[in-house]
């Protein structure tokens, strides 16, 4: 079940291209921070299906419990006057960049061990 975060990107991009939907600019600076959310959630999908530790249910719940508390966090923010954003993307985007780097070493590993074995067959 590890390629559930994969379907999940793939379908997220479809939805963007071929769905004619309109929404207000005064909604972008949430929903920009909903997609960061959700993007953050697929690669710790990924790196969890990576390291055996991957639940369906972890997966669903998180990205939509993730995305809406981000989007509602930003809201918030907005209101009272706090720039709650910015704070919001630093995080996600310093753990979307730790689960890119633990994914690339991963497959990178995978790589080194498989030239490896063939090395060493010849």
């Amino acid at each position: 079940m590890s390629w559930l975060p994969v379907v999940a990107l793939l379908a997220g991009f479809f939805v963007f291209y071929f769905v004619p939907l309109q929404l207000p600019s005064d909604y972008a600076p949430y929903l920009s921070l909903a997609t960061l959310s959700g993007l953050d959630s697929i690669l710790g999908g990924i790196r969890a299906g990576i390291e055996g530790k991957f639940h369906v249910d972890v997966f669903i719940s998180g990205f939509i419990f993730n995305t809406l508390l981000a989007a509602l966090l930003a809201y918030l923010g907005d209101q009272i006057g706090v720039d709650l954003f910015l704070a919001a993307v630093v995080t996600l985007g310093g753990r979307m960049f730790l689960n890119l780097s633990l994914i690339r070493r991963y497959y990178l590993t995978q790589w080194n061990i498989s030239r490896q074995r063939d090395t060493e067959r010849t």
